[in-house]
């Protein structure tokens, strides 16, 4: 699993790619605050290493709660800024911070 940010100088924006191993996987999405939690939204596509990957401009300055979803199952990244307990999920999500 890995995040990498870009900020973009000339916009409040930060490029983030998210990106997941799930060799075995048949798809995979990273759901958040920063798109209503939506697996349509957050749609990640499978390379040929088996590796799911996306590119997202989300505003910066911010801090997000999000969750891998793979093949229907969530998934926090351990290398996120953070983990923070969430109540309505009844369980920690990551946290990405901009």
């Amino acid at each position: 699993m890995a995040i990498k940010k870009q900020f973009v100088k000339t916009k409040p924006v930060c490029k983030v790619t998210f990106s997941i191993l799930a060799k075995e996987a048949a798809s995979a999405a990273v759901v958040g605050d920063f798109n209503n939690w939506s697996v349509e939204e957050g749609t990640l596509a499978k390379l040929k290493n088996g590796t799911f990957k996306g590119v997202f401009d989300l505003p910066k300055d911010s801090s997000y709660e999000f969750k891998y979803w793979i093949d229907g199952a969530y998934l926090n990244d351990p290398e996120a800024d953070g983990l923070k307990w969430n109540d309505y999920a009844g369980a920690e999500n990551s946290i990405l911070a901009l």
